[in-house]
Parts: C-alpha cells; structure tokens; sequence
C-alpha cells in the first residue's frame, strides 16, 4: 500500500510560553499602540527594534505592520521616485512588486539561472543599458546569489541596492548576515517565515538618514524619539517636515510576540537545514527530479524546499503535483501561467505594463516545484515526503 503523509504544510509551531504570556500582559495594559507608553518606558516595538539591530549587527532597525511595507518603506526611503527604473530579479512573490508598483518605480527585471539564482551576466548588462540607479534584490525562497560579485557590479554602476530577506533571516553569505550587503534590508514576520506574528515586518540599515526618513514614512508622527534603534533627534530635524507619514507601524501585541521567539531563531536555522537536508538525500538522484546543490560560500536557512522536476512536461507536472496532494504532500508550481495560491510569474503581474521576455527565467520556472518544511515536521516526515514525491515523480516519467 502507498505511504500516505497525515500532517499539515501550514502548521507552524506554537508561539512560546513567555510570548503567550507576554502578549496577555500587554492585552491587560491595554497599550497596544507603539507610542502608549508611560514616562520614560520603552515600548514593546521599540525593544523589538533594538533587540532585532543586535541580532542582525546593523545600527539602526524599524518594525513595520509587514514585509511587503517593510520593502515600500525603504524604496522610498532610499529615494526611488515615481518613473524611476529599478533592477529586480524576476523569480519573487507578488509583495515585491507590488511594492515597486506602490512607489511608482519602473521595473527592470533580471534573469534567473537554473538553480534561482540572479543572472549575473544579465544584471551587469541591463545596469549598464538601463542607467538605473537602484536594485532590489530578493533572496527568493532563500537561494543566496553572489553577492560579492552583485555589490561590485552596484559599486561600478553607482546602483543603491535594497534586500528583500523575507526568506533569508538568519542566513549568510560568506560569513555575512543576508541583508548587510545594501544600503537597506527588509524582513518579513508573515506566519510562514522564520519568526512568526501572524503579520509584521523589520527594516534594518546602517544609513542615519535613510533609517529617520523609514521611522517617518512608518508613520512616528513627531514621536521619532521613542524609538531605541533610531538616528538622533538632529537627524530626524533635517527630514521630518518633508516625509509623509504612510501608517504602517507594528504594534506592541506583535512585537512581544515576536521577542520571545527572537532568542531561538539561530537554533531553528539548525533545525530547519536538518529537515532540508533530510529532503535532499531523499531526492538527490531520484529518476524525474533534479536538486540543486547549494553554493559553499551560502548559509542557507532550509524553511523551503524547491526541485526541478526532468523529463516531465507542463499537464504531467500538472499530475504529478496533484498525485502528490492526493497522498498529503502540498507542493507549488512556479511554472503556472496563471497565479495558484501565493505563486505567480513575472508575465501575470499585468499591472506593471509591458515587461520583456525573460526565457532564462520562463524555462528555469517551468520545471520548480516548491514546499514548505515546517518546524512541525520532523526528520522521518521528511523522510516520508521525499519517498512520495520520488516514486510518484518516477510514476510521471
């Protein structure tokens, strides 16, 4: 008889017990909002921010209602303006550009390569043709491209570089935390990421004036200086009349939530890569599936998983997909003309206009299939899941 996997894909773990009782705590005070604080307290978001600019060795840090805010925030921070053309790789989820879209800027996407990662070559020449002066880079589905090399094309070409890190919090490349590469990053606390509130988002950045004009456009009214991971008051004094207050601050129910899990998120890093390692073996060789080996200089964080599918066409991954669901495992298809769920394509995002053709992308797209691996699973699910994938995917052959 086939094995049959009983757990859900959407799972995650418990909020801890000292978040559970943090959050009731805070529910007693009644003093949800950031800036309800009593003489000379810091609120719960504030000591977020601080904590959160610790862990990730970066000056200053603002939280923010979620990661697609977080990504709006620091373009406009940054100084992208309506018309402004703006680099992107185009394997990313629909926040992204929709943030793009929100600020007005002009996207140039960049081709991706067979393992998702950004096309190096095409980002040189389409910084060189297009004259943009900004890149926003997402670490997609946590896949870590060279960074070493994207920072010295952005040094050559005078390009500002944003980090969408929603999938890499708690990775590093070459020994460098992920989202210390640009001059701003963004993070996501979205449920399915790796610290969990439901909704939330963080922006981290070394930049004094970058950081003031991001803690204004959150919506600080004239109340900067309650913030602990913020510039000083005269940083604030050059840009505080001339940024708009956008509304989009974390609240202080969220921010003690995501506290509590703070002190653990290194430790499930480690957790996490067992279980994507465990899916590896499981599907390393397997007739009708191809994993990409990770890069040596990526310290990855495995809350995902993504495979290539060989020699199954585009109504057989169709099958394959749904004979998979038909024994318990969830899995996406990034190949989908039309979006399914949270995955979409370059060419559906209509509200962009016209875009060019990305090939490279469209055939690296059209065999990727992607799950989640929830901390709930555990090593001999993972071990289950992949026996289920490879024997339907040899079915499909």
């Amino acid at each position: 008889m086939s094995s049959q996997f009983q757990k859900s894909f959407t799972q995650q773990e418990a909020i801890p017990d000292e978040g559970i009782a943090s959050a009731i705590e805070v529910l007693r005070t009644g003093r949800l909002h950031r800036y309800n604080t009593a003489a000379g307290e810091l609120s719960e978001t504030s000591l977020l921010e601080e904590e959160y600019a610790a862990y990730q060795g970066a000056r200053y840090c603002l939280a923010v209602a979620s990661g697609g805010q977080a990504i709006q925030i620091a373009l406009r921070a940054a100084g992208v303006r309506a018309g402004d053309q703006v680099l992107a790789n185009a394997y990313t989820l629909a926040p992204v550009p929709g943030a793009l879209h929100a600020v007005g800027g002009v996207p140039v996407f960049v081709e991706i390569d067979g393992d998702w990662l950004t096309d190096l070559t095409d980002l040189r020449n389409k910084a060189e043709s297009s004259g943009a002066k900004f890149l926003l880079l997402s670490h997609m589905r946590g896949h870590i491209a060279d960074m070493d090399t994207i920072v010295d094309i952005c040094s050559e070409f005078g390009i500002k570089m944003i980090e969408d890190c929603a999938h890499t919090m708690g990775a590093e490349w070459n020994g460098r935390k992920s989202g210390n590469f640009g001059a701003v990053a963004c993070f996501s606390t979205q449920t399915y990421k790796h610290i969990n509130s439901g909704e939330g988002g963080l922006l981290t950045t070394d930049d004094a004036e970058l950081a003031a004009r991001a803690v204004m456009l959150s919506g600080s009214y004239m109340l900067y200086e309650r913030h602990g991971a913020a510039p000083s008051a005269e940083v604030f004094a050059k840009v505080r009349l001339d940024t708009p207050n956008c509304s989009a601050r974390l609240d202080n129910l969220r921010a003690t939530i995501l506290r509590a899990q703070l002190p653990s998120l290194d430790d499930n890093v480690r957790r996490w890569n067992e279980r994507y390692r465990t899916l590896e073996a499981g599907l390393r060789g397997k007739p009708g599936v191809r994993v990409v080996e990770r890069v040596q200089h990526e310290a990855y964080v495995g809350s995902s998983f993504q495979f290539h599918t060989v020699g199954i066409d585009g109504a057989g991954i169709v099958a394959f997909i749904d004979a998979c669901m038909a024994r318990g495992v969830e899995l996406k298809w990034f190949g989908a003309k039309d979006p399914v769920a949270f995955t979409s394509r370059y060419d559906s995002w209509r509200y962009l206009g016209e875009v060019d053709a990305l090939p490279r992308t469209l055939d690296a797209l059209s065999s990727t299939c992607d799950l989640r691996v929830p901390l709930t699973f555990d090593l001999a699910d993972c071990e289950v899941i992949a026996s289920i994938i490879a024997e339907e995917a040899a079915k499909a052959l």
